[in-house]
């Protein structure tokens, strides 16, 4: 069966190769981005391989543009019933430094952009009496993060809406899921390292037990399995993919 399959923060990193996972699982892709040039370079791409995708330029922060966005998604693909959460913007200060206006803009990105995508795509999913919600967290929000306070307590937040969500919901056919990347090679992660803020690839690959970084491919293939019908008895669990690292 045919899904619609909307993922936010997917013109790059994890978001673009979760795009292209869910995509080979024979689902219909949406990928929603601020930046519109990224997200339809990525739905191009996908439909280069034969998935119907389109891409939609969207600030998750931005009520009324994530309320134009669906729309679109429902007008052109068809109701969401796959949900993937993956946009999210970093944060360094020491916290005594932390400004008022740094933490709003990492909470509103992290925590309610991500609350804006849920409510819109829950009523498509009462509606098909199925659902999969996964969300993108952290493992700073399990175990927390000097000079990203903010940050982990945004991503805190969603371990705790994933939960309530899931509960909320479980009798309705939609599950809810949250994955906790540690130790994956993104984009952002080259930008913190040329910046001096995050230290050299390897010493971070140092403290991962198996002994390399991950990609956005692993983080994708969690997301394909927990959008999956084989996982339907799977809902308000935190599912770290991060090469056994210790939280």
């Amino acid at each position: 069966m045919s899904r619609v399959a909307v993922v936010t923060g997917g013109g790059s990193g994890m978001g673009e190769a979760t795009c292209h996972e869910l995509g080979r699982r024979g689902n219909q892709v949406a990928v929603l981005d601020l930046n519109e040039t990224a997200a339809q370079r990525v739905a191009e791409d996908l439909r280069a391989q034969g998935v119907a995708a389109i891409g939609v330029g969207a600030d998750v922060t931005d009520r009324p543009a994530m309320e134009d966005a669906f729309a679109k998604v429902r007008s052109e693909l068809g109701p969401t019933t796959i949900l993937v959460t993956s946009a999210g913007l970093f944060g360094f200060s020491p916290f005594l430094d932390l400004s008022v206006e740094a933490w709003d803009r990492v909470v509103a990105v992290n925590l309610t952009g991500t609350f804006h995508a849920c409510q819109l795509a829950v009523p498509d999913m009462l509606t098909a009496g199925w659902g999969r919600i996964i969300m993108i967290s952290s493992s700073s929000a399990q175990r927390g993060s000097p000079e990203m306070a903010h940050y982990a307590a945004s991503k805190g937040a969603v371990l705790s809406l994933t939960r309530s969500l899931a509960r909320e919901y479980a009798a309705r056919g939609i599950t809810v899921n949250n994955i906790p990347p540690s130790g994956i090679e993104t984009p952002m992660q080259h930008q913190q390292q040329a910046a001096g803020i995050l230290p050299p690839t390897e010493q971070m690959v140092a403290n991962i037990p198996i002994g390399h970084m991950g990609t956005g491919d692993d983080i994708a293939a969690m997301v394909g399995f927990l959008s999956s019908d084989e996982a339907g008895f799977i809902t308000g669990q935190t599912i770290g993919v991060n090469g056994g690292s210790v939280m």
